[in-house]
């Protein structure tokens, strides 16, 4: 398929090209982040899907009694374990266990530069392509709801924003990209973010 050929092509330029972490403090530069501060390893995965629609992202939506981030939207994904060779096989188990994407059918991409939460996680995005079918279900406990929604509206920079909301009695600032009933904002808008800035569809 010609737009499967195309779209690899992009997302693949897209991880190599040149870039800067980025963090959940991107847009409030007047928090001072201790210099030896020590994060957490994790990784999520951003499972694209080429559909009769066309290219499209599955994202989920935290259970609400979760610790960190509940209700949130979210990538596939968390915090390595003992037994994960590498950051790639931490997004790849994550996305098995939460949405039931079989590590197989992903073709994986590349990472794009490392993310820092307000949690102390240092996050590495893994760019995967779905290369076959599979039923999403999700994790009971954990994943409250999974979804997908068109790649094109989700790195289309003309659809961000950047809205505000006290947190720990200071107001602070984040991206944000809703769609539809769902507002994806905070660290995956602005990982989102920091792929749209590398690649054009």
């Amino acid at each position: 398929m010609t737009l499967g050929r195309d779209l690899r092509a992009k997302l693949a330029d897209a991880v190599k090209a040149p870039g800067s972490p980025s963090s959940d403090y991107d847009l409030n530069r007047d928090v001072n982040l201790a210099p030896g501060r020590v994060l957490r390893p994790a990784a999520v995965l951003l499972p694209i899907e080429i559909a009769d629609t066309g290219p499209r992202l599955w994202l989920t939506r935290r259970s609400a009694q979760l610790r960190h981030h509940p209700g949130q939207i979210a990538f596939p994904g968390g915090k390595r374990d003992e037994g994960d060779v590498d950051l790639v096989a931490t997004a790849l188990r994550e996305a098995e266990e939460e949405i039931a994407l079989p590590r197989r059918s992903v073709e994986i991409l590349g990472a794009l530069p490392c993310h820092e939460t307000v949690t102390g996680f240092s996050v590495t995005p893994i760019l995967g392509l779905v290369t076959k079918p599979f039923t999403p279900r999700c994790e009971f406990g954990e994943v409250a709801e999974v979804f997908s929604v068109p790649l094109h509206h989700a790195l289309d920079e003309g659809r961000f924003v950047i809205e505000g909301r006290m947190w720990k009695g200071v107001r602070r600032r984040y991206y944000a990209v809703p769609y539809g009933p769902y507002y994806i904002w905070g660290a995956t808008a602005r990982i989102l973010r920091s792929l749209a800035d590398r690649v054009a569809l």
